[in-house]
C-alpha cells in the first residue's frame, strides 16, 4: 500500500500568474486602467508587471511569445481563468461598476454559496473570474457538515448597489 502524501502547507499561495498577450499596450489598458492594477514595471514593449498593494507583481504580462498571435482556439488546452479576490463584497461591486464604465462585457455572474463571482474575458480572450468569499460561517453545509456549493444567478443590481 502507497502512503498518502502529507496535503500541502495551507500557508502555500499563488503569488502571480504571467499572461501571454499580442498587445502590451491593449493588455495594460485593460489589467491596469480598467481593473485598476498598479504598474510596478515595465519592460519595453515586451513585457510588464502589475499587482495590488505594492506586491512586486501579481500578474506578469509578456509578448515574449505572442507578440500579434491570434487567441487560443476554443475547445483548446490551457488557462480555462485565473481568478482575482476581492477582500469584501464593496470592493467587488467596485470592480463591475470599472467593467461597466469601461464596456467591458461579463460572461456570466454567479453566486456560488461560498463565493459571488463575475465572469469575463480580458482583450486577449483570457478567462478573468473576479469574486469574493462569503465568511467561512455563512459557506453553504450539507447535513454532515461538508461543502454545498451551488451555481444560481448573481443578482447584479443588488451586487451594484452595495457600499
Amino acid at each position: 500500500m502507497v502512503p498518502m502524501p502529507s496535503p500541502i502547507d495551507p500557508q502555500v499561495r499563488i503569488g502571480h500568474v504571467h499572461l501571454k498577450v499580442a498587445d502590451l499596450d491593449r493588455a495594460l489598458a485593460f489589467w491596469h486602467g480598467v481593473l485598476g492594477f498598479a504598474l510596478t514595471q515595465r519592460m519595453g514593449r515586451q513585457a510588464a508587471f502589475v499587482s495590488a498593494g505594492g506586491y512586486h507583481h501579481h500578474i506578469g504580462l509578456n509578448t515574449w511569445e505572442s507578440a500579434g498571435g491570434p487567441p487560443p482556439p476554443p475547445h483548446s488546452t490551457g488557462l480555462y481563468h485565473v481568478a482575482i479576490l476581492y477582500p469584501t463584497r464593496a470592493l467587488l461591486a467596485d470592480a463591475l461598476r470599472r467593467l461597466v464604465a469601461a464596456g467591458v462585457e461579463l460572461e456570466g455572474a454567479s453566486d456560488h454559496g461560498v463565493s459571488e463571482a463575475l465572469y469575463l474575458r480580458d482583450p486577449d480572450q483570457n478567462g478573468v473570474e473576479l469574486y469574493w468569499d462569503r465568511p467561512r460561517d455563512q459557506w453553504p453545509r450539507q447535513p454532515d457538515g461538508t461543502l454545498a456549493m451551488y451555481t444560481r444567478a448573481l443578482d447584479l443590481a443588488g451586487l451594484l448597489a452595495e457600499q
